[in-house]
């Protein structure tokens, strides 16, 4: 079977507008976001009720900035690659909010629309992932850190991404409890259990699809400048 080219900058740019789209149209679909950015989303609605200016995406660059300093601390060592990651995340956190505003025009009161938009989001945010995970660009710090790890500890990426999705949404569920009070359970719903435990198997299905269609090439000279600064021991 001849694969197509897929380039692997292309890779990027659909990976960031599939997870900004997916987590939009989850958001609006209220059955509760996805595990990863429910910590994110959380503070997202604390804070937004002090200062009406703040929104999803400042949240999620916040918390990824958190995850980031962490992600240094653990492996010890610093790239170039995780300031751009840092970038990848303002990005992502700019779309996610124009991604919201034009959601927010879509009728989504009842079951039904709720339930598509559930579901395109969920596939839109495992396909967006797998994508960034065939790009040597800096992806998110979520992907990065689940990247880095796996790599590092030589981890399955996927079952790794699964404990991942299980810690996220469990530090979900104590925000929620920790700002909202006991079994008020805020961005955190049924679809957000569903979502930690197939989103790993999900994203593994989208590698093999996009894998047995086409073959990933870097279109630009531009892979070692992301990967070849290391600074280890900091």
């Amino acid at each position: 079977m001849n694969k197509r080219t897929f380039y692997t900058e292309y890779a990027y740019i659909f990976g960031i507008i599939g997870l900004a789209m997916g987590t939009a149209f989850m958001e609006a679909a209220d059955f509760g976001v996805s595990m990863i950015v429910a910590p994110a989303y959380l503070i997202y609605l604390k804070l937004s009720q002090v200062w009406s200016f703040f929104t999803f995406g400042m949240a999620e660059y916040m918390f990824q900035a958190f995850l980031l300093i962490i992600l240094m601390i653990v492996l010890k060592r610093f790239k170039v690659s995780y300031l751009f990651s840092f970038v990848t995340a303002i990005i992502y956190a700019s779309l996610l909010d124009i991604s919201m505003d034009i959601v927010a025009l879509v009728p989504s009161e009842a079951f039904a629309p709720r339930l598509i938009l559930y579901c395109l989001g969920f596939l839109s945010c495992t396909a967006g992932v797998s994508l960034i995970f065939h790009t040597y660009i800096a992806p998110e710090v979520y992907e990065l850190l689940v990247k880095e790890v796996s790599a590092k500890y030589k981890i399955n990426i996927h079952k790794f991404k699964t404990f991942y999705d299980c810690v996220s949404c469990l530090a979900g569920i104590a925000l929620s409890f920790a700002f909202f009070g006991l079994w008020q359970f805020e961005g955190i719903k049924i679809g957000t259990i569903v979502c930690a435990l197939i989103n790993g198997w999900t994203i593994s299905r989208f590698t093999l699809f996009f894998e047995k269609h086409w073959e990933f090439k870097d279109g630009l000279r531009l892979r070692n400048y992301f990967q070849r600064t290391t600074i280890d021991n900091i």
